[in-house]
């Protein structure tokens, strides 16, 4: 059983069921003790009924089939302890036993006995009764009692599965409305008229909707801009193609191939940081976690980036350093500081400056890139994150994907990015922010 209605089902009849057997063995118990009452009360009923009695005949040696086995046996003994009369023969009787109510073992058969003297007639009346006898007129009692329940087992589980059905008709509604959906629907569900248990799990379910509407016009907007940025240097490099076709001598044939190489290069970088944003668009935050030392990520990149800086006369170096770490994506973070530092390499000038820093501010740790760059203006400052953009008048080569691709990174480390001016008033300085460790 799979389905909430037949689990409830099962789970509410068992419960019932295990309510009527607790109900059956306590009233079983309840009649048991009521019934040896009685059933004393009649033993003592019996025996002063019989104590005027004359008992002046010998023991009978047989009696009917038919008088045997009853549930109570009557006993006389005289005063020298001989019995003189007794009810029933062939089963073992209880012996003599002391005056009053007693309970006594006869070959592993439990017996309750009333022994009653009666010095006027010289004899002693003794008056037995299995207790097997009180035992089974107890479960009868409680079985009768217990059958009603049991006729009602099959009507309460039909209720059940009725009364169940009815109350799920809002989850099944709320099913059917998304499996009949078109996969562009998106539009959020609707959560009146909804039980309280429900209503959470439409809430969820329009929550995402709402996420992947976001991701869904996130990606067309990344495939129209793709096609129209990547349309301009498909056509150059078309271009470049046919001059190097029809250059005339080798000389016009090396600056052709070395347009068309740049062409390329241009090319393929744009492709490399437009799959880069892809995947990290697409990869959930915290996918992959481990703890990255910043200033040996820092080291690393200046490292790598040092030669271009030195081939372009720029100044690159760690202008301060003390041990941070974070949790993140190791690639994602180097991705970070090397689009970052590459930024600052393509717009400073040459004989320019640009210094990384890592540190700690209030105990969150921090990278900052700072370069001697004509910087962004405050005014286009939120605008540099958007896919394409590029400040207006740039003359460095770019594909204006750097910065939407820091963006993602920074987003999916849940730290935060500031564009700044050069504390020297001339150049632009990046921080980036993560979380504290302590979650402050």
């Amino acid at each position: 059983m799979t389905t909430i209605r037949a689990r409830l089902l099962l789970w509410l009849l068992s419960a019932v069921a295990a309510a009527g057997l607790s109900g059956a063995y306590t009233l079983y118990e309840g009649a048991l003790a009521g019934l040896d009452q009685v059933f004393d009360e009649q033993l003592q009923q019996t025996a002063l009924s019989l104590r005027d009695q004359p008992f002046d005949f010998a023991l009978p040696l047989e009696l009917p089939a038919s008088e045997t086995r009853n549930s109570v046996v009557v006993q006389v003994w005289n005063v020298t302890g001989v019995r003189v009369y007794l009810s029933e023969l062939y089963r073992e009787l209880p012996g003599l036993q002391r005056a009053g109510l007693s309970s006594v073992l006869v070959d592993r058969v439990p017996w309750r006995v009333y022994t009653l003297p009666s010095p006027s007639r010289g004899y002693v009346i003794q008056v037995a009764q299995p207790l097997a006898v009180r035992q089974q007129r107890a479960v009868s009692l409680a079985l009768k009692t217990l059958a009603p329940m049991g006729l009602m087992l099959p009507v309460l589980g039909i209720a059940i599965w009725l009364i169940v059905g009815m109350q799920l008709r809002p989850l099944d509604r709320l099913a059917d409305s998304v499996r009949l959906r078109q996969p562009d629907a998106l539009e959020p569900l609707g959560e009146s008229g909804l039980p309280d248990e429900v209503r959470p799990l439409a809430v969820a379910l329009n929550d995402l909707l709402a996420r992947l509407r976001l991701a869904i016009e996130a990606q067309q907007a990344f495939v129209a801009d793709a096609a129209h940025e990547l349309r301009t240097p498909l056509t150059a490099l078309r271009l470049q193609a046919q001059l190097a076709e029809q250059a005339q001598d080798d000389a016009e044939k090396h600056a052709a191939f070395a347009q068309l190489r740049a062409g390329l290069d241009r090319a393929a970088r744009l492709v490399e940081q437009m799959l880069d944003l892809a995947r990290l668009q697409a990869a959930p935050a915290g996918s992959t976690t481990t703890a990255v030392a910043l200033e040996e990520l820092a080291r690393e990149v200046v490292s790598d980036l040092a030669p271009l800086a030195d081939a372009r006369g720029q100044d690159l170096g760690i202008a301060a350093s003390e041990p941070a770490s974070v949790r993140g994506d190791p690639h994602a973070l180097r991705m970070l500081l090397r689009n970052l530092v590459d930024n600052a390499l393509r717009y400073t000038p040459a004989g320019g400056r640009i210094d990384v820093a890592v540190g700690q501010e209030a105990g969150a740790p921090f990278l900052r890139v700072t370069d001697s760059g004509p910087g962004i203006p405050p005014a286009e400052r939120a605008r540099v994150f958007d896919r394409f953009f590029r400040v207006a008048g740039s003359e460095a080569p770019g594909t204006g994907l750097g910065l939407a691709i820091v963006q993602s990174i920074v987003k999916n480390h849940r730290a935060t990015i500031e564009l700044g001016d050069h504390p020297g008033g001339h150049g632009l300085r990046v921080t980036v922010r993560f979380p504290a460790p302590d979650g402050r």
